[in-house]
């Protein structure tokens, strides 16, 4: 057996709604829980912040996000409204705030939740910012969600966010890597005319198509295309920096739809620099020209989305002459999932602190394999799910949770003729029937066994090849066995 992590982005797992019994304290019980009935909470917000100073106030950009989705939300408001509670119970509500002990209610900014066409609430804090009064160098964003009726639902933190003065303009270096825009990681782009903060203007995506808007922004997925095989449609994924003059494409993390291959220039002073190769910085002004057509480059013009053709300078053949509408400021950002589903239990309680799993561990094998989980904000209160069934769970820390692996039978019962790998979801439930998803999985992987020598001979052979294509077979599977589960832990090892 191994442990792996699903790398889907926004993959959530769901429980098969034919298995809804769970054993909860050594006893089975049926939870009745309605299918998909998960409740899903998404922050975005970018990976650095620029600190004010003195009375200037320079708002986070592109503003922090929350998006809460979910059939379990729905399924919430019609337990409420059956038992006789008003609208206002089950309208959400939040703050969202900087994660210091100084910061009081008055210094939160409190979120309005707008309801969008596809059943998602949304809003974004639009006026927090970091003084220099603050002397960190990283800090956390703190989200607090409440119901109607002051019901505290949770609070929940954003990954951690690192505090510059300005964009760097030097070339930056292996010192300054958290600083560098790396291929397959997620960007925010943004366009500012004189500094306005009002005239800002975030590149998004509505309904498949790519447009400019003044309050949503979409994260995009960076990725350095290899220019020889773009032609032929393919990419090469990697963890390189991006360097101005690279071929990159552009795919919105939600939806997956792209922009065409591009060019990313560093812009100065309006100028579209040609022959600049450094890696790209945090809120570094960039322009994105088309590869197949390199006199044209990505612009804005009001909310829409154009080509602009850019005459070349006069002056200087590596330079090219850009509008205002052609540069844009890229920044990195981070998405934060946190899922859980509380089923029709109504539960009270704050479901914070969110336990977090970083990395899994096998230990041992067979009957006895055991498997650690490593992770942060875990409880006594917590046993490990696989998939439907709650494995036998001990306590160590706050930080790691081990576990007996359930049988393979308690998923398949015919395991042993299938010969097939069978990859179960991970998950944590709390004493009180809450489900924390992750986006983590255990892989069961087929023992084979060749058959023992002369077996054919002595009862086989009247078949003719038949009872050596068996054994080939065998032979085969087992090989592809052992390569498979090397591959497999190795790449286990490597993350």
């Amino acid at each position: 057996s191994a442990a792996s992590r699903q790398c889907a982005p926004g993959q959530l797992w769901r429980l098969d709604p034919g298995l809804q019994h769970y054993q909860l304290q050594g006893a089975t019980r049926e939870l009745k829980r309605e299918a998909h009935a998960d409740q899903n909470i998404t922050m975005l917000h970018a990976k650095v912040a620029q600190k004010s100073y003195g009375n200037e106030k320079r708002f986070f950009c592109p503003p922090p996000c929350v998006y809460i989705s979910g059939h379990g939300w729905k399924v919430m408001q019609d337990h409420l409204k059956a038992a006789g509670y008003g609208d206002a119970v089950y309208r959400m509500c939040g703050y969202m705030c900087l994660d210091s002990v100084s910061q009081s209610q008055a210094d939160a900014f409190k979120l309005i939740f707008d309801e969008q066409p596809n059943s998602r609430l949304f809003a974004c804090a639009k006026s927090l910012f970091i003084s220099d009064q603050d002397k960190r160098k990283h800090f956390c964003l703190l989200l607090r969600l409440f119901l109607g009726n002051r019901q505290d639902v949770g609070s929940f933190q954003s990954r951690m966010i690192k505090v510059i003065s300005k964009p760097s303009q030097k070339r930056q270096s292996m010192k300054n890597a958290d600083l560098c825009i790396s291929s397959c990681s997620r960007v925010a782009l943004f366009n500012r005319l004189r500094s306005q903060t009002v005239s800002t203007r975030y590149l998004s995506v509505d309904r498949g198509a790519f447009i400019a808007s003044a309050r949503h922004w979409t994260a995009f997925t960076i990725i350095m295309v290899d220019d020889h095989r773009a032609n032929q449609g393919g990419f090469v994924l990697s963890e390189a920096f991006i360097c101005y003059g690279s071929v990159v494409q552009l795919i919105c993390t939600e939806s997956g739809v792209a922009l065409p291959p591009m060019v990313i220039r560093k812009v100065n002073k309006q100028h579209a620099i040609l022959d600049v190769d450094e890696p790209v910085s945090q809120l570094h002004k960039c322009a994105f020209q088309f590869r197949d057509d390199p006199d044209v480059y990505l612009c804005l013009s009001n909310d829409t989305i154009i080509q602009y053709q850019a005459p070349s300078s006069a002056r200087d053949s590596s330079r090219v002459v850009l509008n205002d509408g052609s540069c844009w400021t890229i920044i990195g950002v981070e998405v934060v999932e946190f899922t859980f589903n509380q089923g029709l239990a109504l539960i009270q309680s704050p479901v914070s602190p969110f336990p977090v799993i970083f990395g899994l561990e096998v230990n041992g094998g067979g009957h006895v394999a055991m498997l650690e989980i490593h992770g942060e904000n875990f409880s006594p209160h917590l046993k490990i799910l696989f998939g439907n069934s709650e494995a036998e769970t001990m306590f160590k820390s706050s930080k790691s949770l081990l576990c007996v692996i359930p049988d393979v039978s308690v998923f398949s019962d015919s395991w042993r003729c299938l010969r097939r790998v069978i990859t179960i979801p991970l998950s944590l439930i709390r004493t009180d029937g809450l489900i924390y998803r992750t986006s983590y999985s255990f892989t069961y992987t087929p023992e084979l066994h060749l058959p023992p020598p002369g077996r054919g001979a002595a009862g086989g052979r009247g078949r003719g090849t038949d009872a050596g294509q068996g054994d080939d077979e065998d032979v085969l599977l087992e090989t592809i066995h052992q390569e498979f589960t090397r591959a497999n832990f190795h790449l286990f090892t490597q993350s």
